[in-house]
C-alpha cells in the first residue's frame, strides 16, 4: 500500500486565493474619537473611580485651585459640563503668567496600576492644546495625555499614566493658553498589571489568529477521511516583524545569515536618504542601496523606502540650506524623480517627509502644504507603494506637544484634503523611541489614530539602555502586537561594530545580547502552531493557526496514486472552514 503525500501553499492573510476569506479580530473596548461632537459622549467605564463624571450632580466630587470662579451649565440638548471663568492670565506670586486649569478632583490611586483616563473637553473661544495633569501621589506631576480643544464643540482627549506609588492624587486639565476649559465625561479607569497584559494576550489571540477547519475527503468518492494526518508547516509569518538594515550586511555573511532568518520587512537605517545617494550635488550613487534591495529580495524580505524627504533642517546636506527657493525646488524635484522613480514597485512603504510635525524646513521654504505637495507628487510616480507619515514621540511622550494625537491626525487630514490627494494609499508611521513607556497612553494613542482607518505601523521601535531595557522592549512590543490596528512592526536596531543607535540586538560575533534573547522569544512564540494532527471521524481536524502562508501536507493509506488538493474557504464569524480533497 502506498502513502500518498500532496502539498498545499495556504495563506491564511486573506488573499485572493482563498476567494474572500475574511480575519476577525477584536476591536479594543476603548473609544476613541477624532471627531469635534456638539455633545460630548458618554463617560468611558461609566467614570471608572471618578465621582459624579457627568457633572449631573453640579460640582459634587470637584473642586478648583486659586479660587477660580466655577460653574455648571447645560447645553440645549441639556447635557451638564463643568465651566470656570477667568482662569486664564492668571498671575503668580512672583509675576509669572500660570497655565489656565480647570476643575480638579481628588482621587485615591494604588501602586503599580494602570490608569487609563479619557475626557470631553472645550475652551470658551478660538482653540487651545489642552493638558491632562496628573498629580500622582508622591507629589510627580504627571502628563496623561492632551488635545487641541475648541470652542463651540467637543473634542476627546484620551490618555493615561502608570502609578508608583499608592495615596490620593488629582486629576486636572491645563492649557499655556488664556482661555477658560470646560470639562465634561471624565474617566480614571484603573487596571492591575495582570489585568492590563490579559487583555493584550486576549487581542493578540484574537487579532493574530484563526480558527480553520481542515475536511479530508477521497476524489474517488467524495468522502470523509478518517484518521488522515495533515502536517503543518509555517512558511511565511502572516505579521510583518522586521529590523534596521545597515550596509555592512553586503560584507559580513555573518550579519546576513543572522538578519534573513529572522525578519520578513526591513528599513535601510541611513542608505536610501537623500545626504547617502547624493552627497556631492548631482553625484548620485545608488550602488549600496542597490545592493541591499537586492540581498533582501533574495531572501524574500520587504524593504520599506526610507525617506524619501527630511523635514529636519539640521539634516539637510550642507549644499541644499544655503540655497534660494528656485533652487531647492529644482534639487527637490531632481532627487524625487530619482529615487521614487529608482524604486517604484521595489518597496512597500515611503516615508515620505520624515518628521514633519516636529520639523518645518520645506514648509518654511514653500508654505504650510509643502508636504501634502510632496505626497502628491511621490504617489504621482509611485502608485503601489503606502505613502508613510513617520513622526516621533506621538506614542512615546504625551509631554511633547507637537506630535500628539489630535496633531498627527489633523495634519494627515491637511495631506488628504490637498487638492489631487484623495487618491493616495496613505500610513500612519509611529516611529516608538521609547525610554520608560506609558502604556496607557500608547495604547490610547493607538486607539486614537486608529480612527483615520490608514494602515499602520510601528517603524523605529527601541527602548533606551538601562536596567529595564529587555523588559520594556518586550512589554512594548507585545502592546504593538496585540493591538488591532497595527499592520506591522520594525526595530531600530541597526548593527554596527563601532555600536549601536541606543539597542543592539547582537554583539560583534552576531550572537544575541538579552535583548535580542527577547526578540527571538516573541518571534518564537508568534510562530507557535502545531506541527501535527489526525483527522476525526468525519475526516475533520481544527487547527488554531497564527496567521502566515502555510503548506499543509495530508497522508492516508487509502490513497494510491496522483491526488489533487484543492481549497474551499468560507468564512465565519469566528473561524474559515478549508476543505482539502485528496
Amino acid at each position: 500500500m502506498k502513502v500518498q503525500r500532496e502539498k498545499l501553499v495556504l495563506s491564511l492573510l486573506c488573499v485572493a486565493s482563498l476567494q474572500g476569506c475574511m480575519v476577525h479580530s477584536v476591536e479594543y473596548d476603548h473609544t476613541a474619537s477624532i471627531e469635534c461632537l456638539g455633545d460630548p459622549m458618554k463617560p468611558l467605564y461609566n467614570g471608572g473611580i471618578i465621582q459624579n463624571a457627568e457633572f449631573n450632580s453640579g460640582l459634587m466630587g470637584w473642586s478648583t485651585h486659586r479660587n477660580i470662579k466655577t460653574g455648571v451649565r447645560s447645553s440645549p440638548s441639556g447635557n451638564k459640563f463643568a465651566v470656570v471663568r477667568g482662569a486664564g492670565g492668571t498671575l503668580s506670586s512672583s509675576g509669572n503668567v500660570l497655565p489656565s486649569q480647570s476643575v480638579y478632583q481628588r482621587v485615591r490611586m494604588q501602586r503599580d496600576t494602570h490608569y487609563s483616563l479619557s475626557a470631553w473637553l472645550q475652551v470658551h473661544a478660538g482653540s487651545a492644546h489642552v493638558k491632562a495633569v496628573v498629580k500622582a501621589p508622591h507629589g510627580e506631576r504627571i502628563i496623561a495625555g492632551s488635545v487641541v480643544a475648541q470652542s463651540g464643540c467637543w473634542s476627546m482627549l484620551k490618555g493615561g499614566m502608570t502609578a508608583s506609588s499608592s495615596g490620593h492624587g488629582e486629576i486636572y486639565f491645563e492649557s499655556d493658553a488664556p482661555v477658560d476649559i470646560w470639562v465634561d465625561s471624565v474617566s480614571l479607569q484603573p487596571f492591575s498589571f495582570d489585568e492590563w497584559d490579559a487583555h493584550a494576550r486576549r487581542s493578540a489571540n484574537a487579532t493574530r489568529r484563526s480558527t480553520i477547519r481542515l475536511v479530508a475527503k477521497s476524489a474517488h468518492d467524495d468522502k470523509p477521511m478518517a484518521n488522515a494526518t495533515v502536517i503543518i508547516e509555517l512558511l511565511r509569518a502572516g505579521f510583518p516583524f522586521g529590523n534596521t538594515m545597515t550596509k555592512e550586511i553586503l560584507n559580513l555573511p555573518a550579519y546576513e545569515k543572522w538578519f534573513t532568518s529572522r525578519f520578513t520587512v526591513a528599513t535601510f537605517e541611513n542608505e536610501m536618504k537623500w545626504y547617502s545617494t547624493e552627497w556631492n550635488q548631482n553625484q548620485e550613487d545608488y550602488r549600496i542601496p542597490d545592493a541591499m534591495l537586492k540581498l533582501a529580495n533574495k531572501h524574500g524580505i520587504r524593504v520599506r523606502g526610507h525617506n524619501v524627504f527630511w523635514d529636519d533642517q539640521n539634516s539637510q546636506i550642507r549644499w541644499v540650506r544655503p540655497m534660494n527657493t528656485d533652487q531647492l525646488k529644482a534639487a527637490m524635484q531632481k532627487r524625487l524623480k530619482s529615487v521614487v522613480s529608482r524604486y517604484a514597485g521595489k518597496v512597500i512603504h515611503w516615508d515620505v517627509v520624515n518628521e514633519n510635525l516636529h520639523f518645518n524646513f520645506f514648509e518654511g521654504k514653500f508654505g504650510p502644504t509643502a508636504s501634502a505637495q510632496i505626497y502628491n507628487q511621490v504617489g504621482q510616480i509611485d502608485h503601489s507603494a503606502i505613502l508613510f507619515m513617520n513622526e516621533f514621540n506621538t506614542l512615546e511622550q504625551p509631554g511633547d506637544l507637537n506630535p500628539v494625537p489630535s496633531k498627527y491626525v489633523a495634519k494627515m487630514t491637511q495631506i488628504r484634503s490637498y487638492p489631487g490627494n484623495g487618491g493616495l494609499k496613505l500610513g500612519v508611521g509611529l516611529e516608538s523611541h521609547f525610554s520608560t513607556p506609558n502604556f496607557p497612553y500608547m495604547r490610547s494613542a493607538l486607539d486614537t489614530l486608529a480612527k483615520l482607518k490608514l494602515p499602520m505601523w510601528l517603524t523605529e521601535v527601541d527602548v533606551v539602555k538601562g536596567s529595564n531595557q529587555v523588559k520594556f522592549l518586550e512589554q512594548v512590543l507585545r502592546e504593538g502586537y496585540a493591538h488591532p490596528s497595527v499592520n506591522g512592526m520594525i526595530m531600530w536596531a541597526a548593527w554596527h561594530a563601532n555600536g549601536c543607535y541606543v539597542m543592539c540586538l547582537t554583539d560583534n560575533n552576531f550572537k544575541n545580547l538579552p535583548v535580542g534573547n527577547v526578540v527571538d522569544k516573541l518571534i518564537a512564540e508568534w510562530k507557535t502552531h502545531s506541527k501535527a494532527a489526525t483527522t476525526d471521524e468525519n475526516g475533520i481536524v481544527e487547527l488554531n493557526l497564527p496567521h502566515g502562508e502555510y503548506n499543509f501536507t495530508v497522508t492516508h493509506p487509502s490513497v494510491m496514486g496522483a491526488t489533487t488538493m484543492t481549497v474551499d474557504a468560507a468564512s465565519s464569524a469566528s473561524e474559515h472552514t478549508i476543505t482539502v480533497r485528496v
